[in-house]
C-alpha cells in the first residue's frame, strides 16, 4: 500500500510524511525528488532544457511508478510518498501504473486555509542560502493558482486534511488515524494489468447525427481514447469490441462492427506494442446517446468531437490511427497500417459471402 501526501508546494508534505512513518507501522517514505535529483544528473543538459518541471518528463513519471514498486518488493509494508501532483493526466498515469502492480494507493491531500499557506511559504528558509531560499519562496506562490485550479479534482479524489491549525506531528497523527480506521479508500483506479508481451486491442468509432465520433477519457492512463480495450484469449476481436463498448459505456451494439484499419504499433519501451484494430460502429441516435452512463473507477468523462478537436486530446498515435481510420470509412475500404503508415493495397468493401 501507498499512502500518497499531496498537497501544493509549501504545504508541509515532507515534514508530515517524516513524521507519519513512526505512526504507521511497516512503512518507510520514498521522496520522488531523489528520482528528479538523479535525472538531473543522468538526462542531457538540452532535454532538461525542454521542460520547467521534471514532472513533465515521461521518464520521471516511469520511475517513479519503477522505484515504488521496487522498494515495496524490497522492505514491504506501507510506503509514504510526500509529492506533489497538481495535473489530473500526471495523477492517471502514476496512480495507473502502481494498480496495475495491484498495489492501492491512499491519496490524502494537506489544504491548510490559503492565507496560512502563504505565510508558511514567505517563512520558509532551509537551504541556508538567502538567494536560493528567495527562489523557492518564488517557485510555491508561482504554483498557487494551479493548486487553486486542481482542487476540484483533488477534492473528489483525495482524503482532505485542513491542517491551517496543525503542525505537521498533529497532522501526521490525523493521517495516520484516518489511514488505519479504514477512512481513506484506496483510489478508485482500475486495475490493469501490464501486458507482458505484444497485445492485440480493437477499439470501436461511435458516430453521432452529426457525424462527430465519440472518445472517452481513462482515469488510468494519460489522454483520450476510443472505447475498446485488449482482446482476450480465444475472443473474435470484433465481439471484444462489442464486449468493451458495453462494459464501458452501457451500450449493447446491435451488430458486428465493420473493420476499418489493422495498425501495427511498435514496440517501445515500456511497451510491448502489437496489433491495434479500428471498427465502425455505426451511428448512435439521440435515444442511444442519451443511454450512455460511465463506471467511475475507469472512465471520468465521454465527448463527440469532430476530427480537428480530436488533434487537441488524442495522443499522437491513437491520433495518427484515427484519421486513417476516418479516410477508410468514408472510401469504404480496409487499411492495413504499420506504425501508422499505410502499406500495401487498400482492400476494397464488397458484398459479404
Amino acid at each position: 500500500m501507498i499512502v500518497w501526501i499531496n498537497g501544493t508546494f509549501g504545504a508541509g508534505k515532507s515534514s508530515t510524511a517524516r513524521e507519519l512513518v513512526d505512526l504507521i507501522p511497516n512503512s518507510t517514505l520514498y521522496d520522488p525528488e531523489v528520482t528528479g535529483g538523479g535525472l538531473r544528473r543522468l538526462l542531457p543538459a538540452k532535454r532538461l532544457a525542454e521542460v520547467e518541471d521534471y514532472q513533465d518528463l515521461p521518464i520521471w513519471r516511469r520511475l517513479v511508478v519503477d522505484t515504488a514498486a521496487a522498494l515495496l518488493a524490497e522492505v514491504g509494508g506501507v510506503l509514504v510518498v510526500p509529492m506533489t501532483l497538481l495535473r489530473q493526466e500526471y495523477r492517471d498515469e502514476i496512480f495507473g501504473g502502481l494498480a496495475a502492480r495491484r498495489i492501492d494507493v491512499r491519496h490524502v491531500l494537506l489544504a491548510p486555509e490559503e492565507t496560512i499557506l502563504r505565510a508558511r511559504i514567505d517563512g520558509r528558509s532551509e537551504y541556508g542560502d538567502p538567494e536560493v531560499d528567495a527562489r523557492v519562496r518564488e517557485w510555491c506562490h508561482q504554483h498557487l493558482p494551479p493548486y487553486r485550479a486542481a482542487l476540484d479534482w483533488l477534492a473528489a479524489d483525495a482524503y482532505t486534511l485542513d491542517t491551517s491549525e496543525l503542525t505537521a506531528a498533529e497532522a501526521a497523527r490525523a493521517v495516520a488515524d484516518a489511514v488505519l480506521a479504514g477512512q481513506v479508500a484506496p483510489c478508485g483506479i482500475v486495475q490493469t494489468p501490464e501486458p507482458t508481451g505484444e497485445t492485440l486491442a480493437a477499439g470501436v468509432l461511435l458516430f453521432d447525427e452529426q457525424d462527430r465520433f465519440l472518445l472517452v477519457d481513462p482515469t488510468y492512463k494519460p489522454g483520450w481514447e476510443f472505447p475498446g480495450g485488449v482482446v482476450e484469449p480465444g475472443e473474435p476481436p470484433a465481439r471484444a469490441g462489442m464486449r468493451e463498448v458495453a462494459e464501458e459505456i452501457g451500450l449493447e451494439l446491435d451488430a458486428v462492427p465493420r473493420l476499418l484499419l489493422v495498425d501495427w504499433e511498435r514496440p517501445e519501451p515500456p511497451g510491448y506494442g502489437g496489433l491495434r484494430l479500428l471498427f465502425d460502429g455505426g451511428t448512435l441516435r439521440a435515444a442511444d446517446t442519451a443511454r450512455l452512463h460511465l463506471p467511475g473507477a475507469e472512465l471520468r468523462g465521454w465527448r463527440f468531437v469532430t476530427e480537428e478537436e480530436a488533434a487537441e486530446l488524442l495522443p499522437p498515435v491513437r491520433y495518427r490511427r484515427l484519421r486513417w481510420a476516418l479516410r477508410a470509412r468514408e472510401r469504404g475500404t480496409v487499411l492495413n497500417l504499420e506504425a501508422g503508415v499505410p502499406v500495401g493495397r487498400p482492400l476494397t468493401a464488397g458484398p459479404q459471402p
